[in-house]
């Protein structure tokens, strides 16, 4: 059952809505109405997000905005569309692509500029496939957890508007019950996009869409001798900084396909992600990744082997096999640049870089990883090292060798100003990630109809740096059963 599209009058204060992608016409994407699910109602409201969006909060909270994210009715003024796109799926082509379970519903012009906003699980698209097009409640809380948490954590994402369940059933191992997210950003493009015109021989298209990229998002290459090669270039820095952000916080995307990667340089597609218990740099989040491809230590790889997608894939704009080799040498130093950055500043070395810096990261990389040390609980414990030793001492089994690095740690930071080093290092290293078993209590309360669980894991996820003494419970230890959780593809 397609959603009602008998125009509707707007309410008064409803938002205005643009239609997507429409600078690029028809080759891009099928226009699609969403497919309705039954008895919607709210499970949570970004209210903060649409007041950065310009949106009224009491629409956000009206039955037309409810039947409208739920895909139930097509919002007045909105032109929903799904994307068309192909790529590469753990390392091997897999052709067309596209939208299969997400539709864009409209564009809005916000005070920080345009923003697309699209719902993911309202129902088949001609790029489905296989597939039924939803999403189910336990990986739409996932995605909007994650969402909002890595924008607290000050990483580039998506963003998650609201979220909207039902009792309409879908299969996936087993029955469960169906959900939307509604999420926001820049730009949905993705480096599949590019690799769908490419690769189908469209180079005219190919032409538009880099256009439109670069005029819409990229400015600056416009002045470049090759603004091809520039628009490459940017994007390879952008991911590049966004997998220095992934490595430093201890983040695991778990199915890094091209068709995953945002050419804005965004995390996107939350599917089977994890943030680290023990530092595991082999750890597999994903339990399809059978050949361990995305293993985390493996992310920056990975990566730069789709930015080399993305570069053949704008050959026939680039033309030049230097230009596009040159740009893509942007990403490593870029890379190495940021990560040690915020290697650096997760230990506080609030002053000018030093030689021994880069030893002293690595060293403790490798105690970290040998023991298994939980990533999390270290560095913010770490943080208060000058004050209370012992409690970073005793999450080490071999202490006399932390305590060797620790001394020389202490030698490199004498002269600096504890209590700034100490407030610096709390805004660097979060006391709350979402972890794997965080996620799955507030999703058993929420297939119980208990959204509590849900809004207080999502109240410290907003603002992880803070203390939160009431909510202490979320930053210990994970449980035993936690290593236990399986999360694939289909989650």
């Amino acid at each position: 059952m397609t959603a009602t599209s008998t125009p509707l009058a707007p309410a008064a204060n409803a938002p205005a809505w643009q239609a997507p992608l429409a600078e690029l016409g028809p080759a891009f994407y099928s226009r699609i109405e969403p497919q309705a699910l039954k008895q919607p109602h709210w499970i949570a409201r970004n209210t903060a997000l649409a007041r950065e969006l310009g949106l009224d909060e009491q629409w956000l909270a009206s039955q037309e905005a409810l039947h409208g994210f739920a895909g139930c009715t097509v919002l007045p003024g909105s032109q929903p569309v799904a994307s068309v796109y192909s790529g590469h799926q753990f390392g091997v082509w897999a052709g067309q692509l596209g939208d299969g379970r997400a539709l864009i519903i409209g564009q809005l012009q916000t005070p920080q500029g345009p923003v697309e906003v699209q719902l993911k699980g309202a129902g088949r698209t001609p790029y489905s496939r296989m597939g039924d097009g939803r999403a189910v409640l336990r990986s739409s809380i996932r995605e909007y957890l994650c969402s909002e948490a890595m924008h607290g954590l000050g990483i580039a994402t998506t963003r998650a508007l609201c979220l909207t369940g039902s009792p309409s059933a879908v299969l996936r191992e087993e029955v469960e019950t169906a959900a939307v997210v509604t999420r926001t950003a820049e730009s949905f493009l993705r480096f599949g996009h590019f690799e769908h015109f490419s690769h189908g021989g469209r180079h005219d298209l190919l032409g538009q869409l880099a256009d439109h990229v670069i005029e819409r998002h990229y400015p600056d290459c416009q002045q470049a001798p090759n603004p091809y090669a520039a628009l490459l270039e940017a994007v390879s820095r952008r991911t590049a900084s966004l997998l220095a952000q992934w490595q430093a916080v201890g983040f695991c995307h778990g199915v890094m396909n091209t068709d995953n990667m945002s050419i804005l340089g965004l995390t996107l597609d939350y599917g089977p992600f994890q943030f680290l218990d023990a530092f595991d740099p082999d750890h597999i989040c994903n339990h399809s990744d059978s050949g361990g491809r995305y293993a985390f230590k493996r992310q920056p790889g990975v990566a730069h082997w789709n930015l080399l997608c993305l570069g053949q894939a704008l050959m026939p704009l680039i033309k030049s096999e230097d230009a596009a080799l040159q740009a893509l040498q942007a990403y490593k130093g870029q890379f190495e640049a940021d990560l040690t950055q915020a290697l650096r500043g997760k230990l506080g070395l609030i002053d000018a870089q030093r030689s021994e810096d880069l030893a002293l990261v690595d060293d403790l990389l490798q105690i970290l990883a040998r023991e298994r040390v939980d990533h999390t609980i270290f560095w913010r414990r770490l943080c208060d090292f000058a004050q209370h030793s012992e409690p970073v001492h005793e999450l080490f089994i071999d202490r006399s060798t932390f305590a060797a690095w620790a001394e020389r740690y202490g030698s490199r930071c004498a002269g600096l100003d504890p209590q700034l080093q100490r407030g610096a290092m709390r805004q660097r290293n979060p006391r709350y990630v979402l972890r794997n078993h965080l996620g799955e209590q507030a999703i058993g309360a929420a297939k119980q109809g208990d959204f509590a669980p849900l809004h207080q894991l999502l109240r410290v996820l907003e603002t992880p740096f803070e203390d939160h003494p009431q909510d202490a419970a979320l930053a210990g230890f994970p449980p035993h059963w936690a290593s236990s959780i399986e999360i694939s593809c289909s989650s």
